[in-house]
């Protein structure tokens, strides 16, 4: 299943901040991520719904098996595309951002190329 951009930032900012943190609730992400809490909410729930999250009896949200999947495969091109962009002379802050959105759409031909180059 194709997954939409947004689905795939949360689920990216719950394996991020479940490192930082170890226990994550609807409120940090929405903090982590700039969004409104109920914007948060909604997603969780559909998120949730979806099977991709699961929250605990203490409201944490937790990544099940195929929301960890994607959120590490998410979590894993932000990162090579972050750090080649910096090596070409991009400013941290703009390789970032930019691979925020780059992480989506390229394709997994092109990151496995891009993976391959020398560092």
């Amino acid at each position: 299943m194709k997954m939409q951009e947004s689905p795939e930032d949360y689920l990216e900012a719950v394996l991020v901040l479940s490192r930082e943190l170890g226990n994550v609730r609807s409120i940090d992400v929405a903090n982590h991520l700039g969004y409104s809490k109920p914007s948060i909410s909604v997603a969780m729930k559909r998120l949730r719904e979806n099977g991709y999250v699961a929250q605990d009896d203490n409201g944490y949200l937790i990544l099940t098996g195929s929301g960890l999947s994607i959120a590490l495969k998410i979590y894993e091109r932000h990162m090579v595309l972050s750090q080649f962009l910096i090596s070409i002379g991009v400013n941290e802050e703009t390789a970032k951002k930019d691979a925020c959105r780059m992480e989506h759409v390229i394709s997994d031909e092109t990151f496995e190329k891009l993976k391959q180059l020398p560092r």
